[in-house]
């Protein structure tokens, strides 16, 4: 993860190819308590607080991360709980960008 930490999310054009299901579970690795979708195209995470001003705080850091980054993720709230999923739109798959994210959000906690 620390890799992943000093690096920076570039622009993906369309047109460029998605990490490949080894590629992607190479990544996940680096990644701990992130799953993978079962076509290999978007990874996730919940993350629970003690109440939904917690879970507030939380979203608030990540998109100042993903401000950051020019990369966003989706994010999903259910009171105390939110879950971030995480792809590359324009090439329709997982990038490093993704990974990037993942290891800087949890990097913040």
């Amino acid at each position: 993860m620390n890799d992943l930490l000093k690096k920076k999310c570039v622009p993906c054009e369309g047109g460029a190819m998605p990490l490949t299901k080894e590629e992607a579970f190479k990544y996940l690795a680096d990644v701990p308590g992130w799953n993978i979708t079962d076509d290999f195209k978007m990874i996730f995470k919940q993350y629970k607080f003690k109440d939904f001003i917690g879970a507030i705080n939380f979203v608030e850091r990540v998109a100042d991360v993903a401000n950051m980054e020019d990369h966003h993720p989706d994010i999903h709230i259910n009171y105390n709980k939110v879950t971030l999923e995480l792809w590359t739109h324009a090439i329709g798959g997982l990038s490093e960008n993704d990974f990037i994210v993942a290891a800087k959000v949890d990097a913040m906690k």
